[in-house]
């Protein structure tokens, strides 16, 4: 070996490889390389895994450097087809090899077939060793430098091998070899393993990026719960503005719905004012076409429409979307022109886009429901009121002339009921409140009935305290008279019971009618909408049930969570 030709040689070949490798770090920076930092599979990964080695293998042929009049080249080829096959797999690894291998032979001198086999033989090392770790679970393998340095060593000797074989004269052939050996198996084996490492920092570099922006939009997400679902107003804006502003770092943040700003906070807070009509015409594009447009200051030009002196540079404005596609407002993030507009906080800003979409949404579905609600419960005052004051009259009435007395009682029963009817709250009350709002009616229904009706009332007093929905036991109670012991010969009886059972409150109206039928019945419906109102606010497993036992009783049973909350 003639060492003062064979370090001059080393030193030059791995100064080409540093090259090499610089061109393969700056293309790591890029999307290119996204396929390579995970263990090809699919057929679209596989392609852009032949396409890139084939480049690297190709341009470790070109930047090798000519020996002995250019009977041989000292080159790295063999990185990029051990690195193709390592990380492609068999087909790969074979593909990059022929590719680069055909490269090497049309260059020709005295070891170009020799060097055409080498190569391809390295791409399918490489394809095989793949096969090998994937099929015994070792796939973490694949990105080891160490691995892939020890791989391109073995090659680079099966190499030298190939050459004394196929190139003639042999004592030739030896002389070059002897001056390329050490060179060649410096410069492969550190590549290699310097390549693979630029992977894995490319790799780490896109988990923690992903895992950044992951736990941003997360953060985001639990600042803005149910901000806009309270409503979609200045006030509420205004809030969702400052939290956008904090988690993202942005240099102002506006919220406009399709004519005015809502709020706006940061840069340029002083004549983006919240209420003015909107002036952008970035944002008037947003909303009249339903797309995100950024406008960066360079490809796409910006300008504060509001005054020239204005400190933003560049804009992102994301359509807020309601129902139907429909666009309600725009939120509008802004950068100052001395700060280039983040990937992420794009990205950002269109994910919070739709999940303030979605709780406006949610809370205009709510609201439609509350008032839906709310007009049912009116419904059924007017459907309580009218039948309860037609037979209190026609009892006042009956009993003026002959006992003066009883109907002045009878008319301070019905103010009281009437008065308690009126000033109650339309949502939550207490067991207690509901019972004592039936004993002012059943105090009119016993004296309209006389000794034909008897009451029992059954709750525990620990259970007076629960809440419950306005006019949940009402409308039973009148169904048990109007529909069931009204009807009777016999003398009738209402029971009113409640008790815990597991994780429920039973509330029970029962009657000794038996009379309950639902085809036949036409106006039930203030028991469907107490059935309706139970499972809308707590869930399809609570709500009414009847059983009938024809003839002799009908059960009507409420069931609740043991412990409802208000809404």
């Amino acid at each position: 070996m003639d060492l003062q030709a064979v370090f001059p040689l080393s030193v030059a070949l791995l100064q080409q490889m540093c090259v090499y490798l610089a061109v393969a770090y700056v293309l790591s920076r890029t999307r290119l390389f996204i396929p390579l930092t995970r263990a090809t599979i699919r057929w679209p990964h596989r392609i852009a895994c032949y396409v890139i080695f084939s480049a690297f293998c190709i341009m470790g042929t070109l930047l090798g450097l000519p020996v002995e009049s250019g009977n041989a080249i000292a080159n790295t080829p063999a990185i990029g087809a051990v690195l193709g096959g390592l990380l492609g797999g068999p087909v790969v690894g074979l593909a990059v090899g022929l590719t680069g291998g055909i490269h090497r032979y049309l260059l020709g001198g005295m070891f170009g077939l020799a060097a055409a086999v080498d190569i391809i033989v390295q791409g399918l090392a490489g394809g095989l060793m793949h096969r090998y770790l994937i099929g015994h679970g070792k796939a973490r393998l694949l990105f080891s430098p160490l691995l892939a340095g020890s791989l391109t060593f073995v090659t680079i000797l099966i190499e030298l091998g190939i050459d004394l074989a196929l190139s003639h004269p042999f004592h030739e052939a030896l002389y070059l070899v002897s001056l390329i050996a050490l060179p060649e198996l410096i410069a492969n084996t550190a590549g290699a393993a310097i390549f693979v490492a630029i992977l894995l920092d490319r790799r780490d570099s896109i988990e923690r990026q992903s895992r950044s922006f992951s736990a941003k939009a997360l953060e985001i997400a639990a600042h803005l719960e149910g901000v806009l679902r309270e409503g979609f107003d200045p006030e509420n804006s205004q809030r969702v503005a400052r939290i956008i502003l904090d988690q993202t770092g942005v240099g102002a943040v506006g919220i406009t719905d399709r004519e005015k700003t809502l709020a706006y906070i940061g840069i340029g807070a002083d004549h983006h004012v919240p209420g003015l009509p909107i002036h952008s015409p970035h944002t008037l594009q947003a909303i009249a076409s339903n797309e995100v447009i950024f406008a960066d200051g360079n490809e796409v030009p910006f300008q504060c429409a509001i005054t020239m002196s204005c400190k933003l540079g560049s804009a992102l404005v994301i359509p807020l979307v309601g129902e139907k596609d429909h666009v309600i407002g725009t939120i509008e993030l802004y950068e100052p022109k001395t700060r280039i507009f983040s990937t992420i906080n794009r990205t950002l800003g269109e994910g919070i886009a739709k999940l303030l979409s979605a709780q406006i949404l949610s809370g205009r579905y709510e609201q439609q429901k509350s008032l839906l609600l709310q007009s049912e419960l009116k419904l059924l005052h007017a459907q309580v009121n009218p039948h309860f004051l037609f037979n209190t009259l026609n009892i006042i009435i009956s009993v003026t002339h002959d006992d003066a007395a009883r109907a002045r009682a009878l008319l301070t029963d019905l103010a009281v009921f009437l008065r308690k009817n009126l000033k109650r709250p339309t949502e939550d009350v207490t067991l207690s409140d509901e019972i004592e709002h039936i004993n002012a009616y059943l105090r009119i229904e016993l004296a309209r009935f006389a000794d034909r009706l008897s009451v029992d009332i059954d709750i525990p007093p620990e259970l007076m305290g629960i809440h419950l929905p306005a006019f949940t036991l009402q409308p039973l109670v009148e169904n048990a008279i109007k529909h069931g012991t009204s009807r009777l010969i016999r003398a009738g009886y209402i029971a009113i019971r409640a008790r815990h059972e597991d994780a429920a409150i039973l509330l029970e109206v029962e009657d000794n009618a038996g009379l309950y039928q639902p085809e036949a019945h036409s106006d039930g419906l203030g028991m469907n909408i107490v059935d309706r109102r139970i499972r809308n606010r707590y869930g399809e497993a609570w709500g009414v049930t009847m059983y009938c036992e024809p003839n002799v009783s009908t059960l009507s049973t409420v069931r609740l969570p043991t412990e409802p909350q208000k809404p």
